[in-house]
């Protein structure tokens, strides 16, 4: 499969953490003008599933988000912030257990709490350190689809001081009888974090079921603070499956909401 990167991109392989045994790649991309801008810093947004988002050439099914492509045109066409993406591969057969804060009734999964820490303890400062990034919460932001998403949620509230901006797509509410709406209510809301959160409406084998999920969580952030169309950007995508192609489509609409140009 021919890789079909787009702009800047740099592979960090091997990623290793004092929190999580097995090391991953991370992977990079840099905005148009990173390497002429020498004294610019940059906002930066972590995503989960790094093989999936910008290369056809590891992605799942060959089908990547096109996160790259979008990116990098929304920055050139002046519709969003020029900012740092960085991709955080997952590990195969441990993403379940890793992407879950809770175990299921199986005992599956519950891991979510260390791959935080490797995020938050290890890996940013890592990118900090290498890259020209604004690091604080405002300039910061984290997201995920799926299991991805019901992450992203958790370590979203559990590390507001880190990450002031949540992309969450096509959530798992579903997780350990949507635990994660429990965590919701227990949440102190600040204020200070942006949500885009999204579902499309054939996700699965019960589409009726994972809206009422992500409707539900919705409802959840509102009782705490939240308000739609100004922290919280709530999107139903009419006709959308659960998979990479929707994902990608939505990337767009997510980016410009969360980093809008600075006026």
């Amino acid at each position: 499969m021919v890789h079909t990167l787009t702009g800047t991109v740099r592979l960090h392989n091997a990623f290793h953490s004092r929190f999580v045994k097995d090391a991953r790649d991370i992977i990079v991309y840099l905005p148009p003008d990173y390497n002429s801008a020498r004294y610019r810093r940059y906002p930066v947004l972590y995503l989960h599933d790094g093989q999936n988002i910008f290369d056809a050439a590891t992605a799942f099914n060959n089908n990547e988000w096109g996160v790259d492509e979008v990116t990098e045109a929304l920055i050139v066409g002046g519709e969003i912030e020029p900012l740092i993406v960085v991709g955080i591969y997952n590990t195969g057969t441990k993403r379940m257990h890793e992407y879950t804060h809770v175990p299921d009734y199986r005992g599956r999964g519950g891991l979510a709490r260390a791959y935080g820490k490797m995020i938050v303890h290890d890996l940013k400062p890592f990118i900090d350190r290498e890259y020209r990034t604004l690091s604080n919460a405002a300039n910061t932001g984290l997201g995920g689809s799926s299991l991805g998403g019901l992450v992203t949620m958790y370590l979203g509230l559990r590390y507001r001081e880190v990450f002031g901006k949540l992309l969450v797509m096509s959530p798992s509410v579903w997780w350990a009888n949507r635990d994660i709406l429990k965590k919701v209510q227990r949440t102190r809301y600040t204020g200070s974090q942006k949500i885009w959160l999204d579902v499309g409406t054939c996700e699965g084998m019960n589409p009726q079921l994972c809206l009422r999920n992500v409707r539900d969580l919705r409802d959840a952030l509102v009782l705490k603070g939240w308000r739609a169309g100004q922290n919280l950007e709530f999107v139903e995508d009419q006709g959308a499956g659960h998979d990479e192609k929707a994902w990608g489509a939505r990337t767009g609409q997510a980016l410009r909401f969360l980093f809008p140009p600075r006026v």
